[in-house]
């Protein structure tokens, strides 16, 4: 709608529009009409165009029907206009909220900041530890002297079952692998499960969205040989037990250790050499608390 009748008639538009009565209307007509007559505007090309539409706007409003519906249809522009302003409005408002909510998040927070900070101080503290017990650790290894233990020590313990020092035998250590489908294994969970073979000194869980593995320290060879194939968990979640490094017994043929070599490679795929690596850092901290 692209002309408003009354307004061209000179009335009011609007709810007030919609008031006037029909005598009202002819009166506004005739007097428009004696001013826009082409008769008196011989001057202006648009007088006669203009005369035509104040007769057109004018019969529109005279009659009874096409007034109801003319009325009717300004009633909903206004009704649009005035949703349309309160959308506005409260996209306005919405956007305000919004901005000074993200001043909010961005403004810096004293208490925030503090953490922070004291979390970065801390972390570098416990970085500059490490690096001086690697340092000593080093140091008593390349001397063969005093409470050093770095992995190529663990490892030889592993191998040969004994050294100088502290030591760490592979063949005490199990992996322990499942799949993540009903109920997970805990490190409380697992030392109960093994906990029925021996003493377990340690256990470090690795967990991924698909599989869950772990690395459980026996206190003897026996016992985790023990606990090698015996262990299954959960019916709906079994596990899979093998060792580290197979005990070397005399009753097993070759080929059946080379078996179980391919078996404990492969438990967990590519990425598990950096988290025995791990594990070998953790215990080998344990081992110097222990001589401390």
């Amino acid at each position: 709608m692209d002309v408003d009748h009354y307004s061209v008639l000179g009335l009011p538009s609007g709810e007030e529009g919609a008031s006037l009565t029909p005598k009202e209307i002819t009166k506004a007509y005739r007097e428009k009409a004696r001013d826009l007559h082409p008769d008196k505007r011989k001057d202006d090309p648009n007088a006669h165009e203009n005369f035509i539409k104040l007769k057109s706007s004018y019969e529109i409003l005279i009659d009874e029907k096409a007034r109801k519906l003319f009325d009717d249809l300004l009633r909903v522009k206004r009704d649009q206009q005035r949703r349309f302003a309160q959308q506005d409005s409260k996209r306005r408002k919405m956007m305000s909220d919004l901005e000074d909510r993200e001043r909010a998040s961005f403004a810096p927070d004293p208490s925030v900041k503090a953490k922070a900070e004291e979390e970065r101080i801390a972390r570098k503290l416990k970085e500059e530890i490490a690096r001086i017990r690697a340092m000593h650790a080093n140091k008593g290894a390349s001397t063969g002297t005093g409470p050093g233990l770095n992995k190529e020590t663990v490892s030889k313990e592993g191998n040969n079952g004994a050294g100088g020092g502290v030591g760490l035998n592979k063949e005490k250590i199990l992996k322990v692998s499942w799949e993540k489908i009903g109920e997970d294994y805990t490190a409380q969970k697992l030392r109960e499960l093994f906990s029925r073979f021996g003493e377990v000194e340690d256990i470090v869980i690795k967990s991924s969205k698909k599989k869950g593995s772990a690395l459980v320290v026996m206190a003897t060879k026996e016992s985790a040989i023990a606990a090698t194939g015996s262990v299954s968990g959960s019916l709906s979640n079994p596990l899979l037990v093998v060792p580290l490094k197979p005990a070397v017994v005399s009753d097993f043929p070759a080929p059946q250790k080379a078996e179980e070599t391919d078996l404990s490679s492969n438990l967990v795929g590519a990425g598990y050499q950096a988290f025995e690596d791990a594990v070998f850092q953790k215990l080998t901290k344990a081992a110097e608390k222990q001589q401390k």
